[in-house]
């Protein structure tokens, strides 16, 4: 297990053996290891330490990490092709653009609500999920379709657009 605590965001890094104590192989999936690190989670509030396990797609990222054998690789200079440091693959864009829908709805419900705090909630997800990769990726795909459809007609250069609409309730 590694701490990393010179980071704006401290986190840790966990190493399981992948192998029993008779020989078996452990072979975890993508959900195994969510469901991992939820229960890490949750384990570490127990005791009082602020942790979450949210998913890359949830906070809107799309970091793809460099396996060991490939930062070795380079390190030695056997590695003979670069990787993508992004996930672009079209399912990884359909996960983030879900959770990006679902930020959406849940600031649309709060904004409908009477209580301030809620709305003042809409408020931050709304900024939060503006300036998040996914939304910043899906805002220079609507610029291009625009540029396709009114030929000729120049957009901004800006990389991103500014709010089109006010208040929390955005479009996708």
């Amino acid at each position: 297990m590694v701490l990393h605590d010179h980071q704006a965001n401290p986190h840790v890094h966990l190493s399981v053996r992948a192998e029993s104590k008779n020989g078996r192989r452990l072979n975890p999936r993508k959900a195994d290891l969510q469901r991992w690190r939820e229960r890490f989670a949750e384990r570490l509030r127990g005791w009082g330490i602020d942790a979450e396990a949210s998913r890359q797609a949830t906070r809107g990222e799309r970091h793809s990490y460099e396996p060991i054998w490939r930062v070795k690789a380079r390190q030695e200079g056997r590695l003979r092709a670069r990787s993508a440091s992004d996930k672009v693959t079209p399912r990884a864009t359909r996960t983030r653009e879900t959770a990006l829908a679902v930020w959406v709805k849940l600031a649309q419900a709060l904004v409908k609500s009477p209580d301030a705090k809620d709305r003042q909630l809409a408020g931050a997800i709304a900024r939060y999920v503006q300036q998040t990769p996914a939304a910043i990726e899906h805002m220079r795909k609507r610029q291009n379709e625009k540029q396709r459809e009114l030929p000729g007609m120049q957009l901004p250069a800006r990389a991103v657009p500014e709010r089109e609409r006010t208040g929390p309730d955005i479009e996708r």
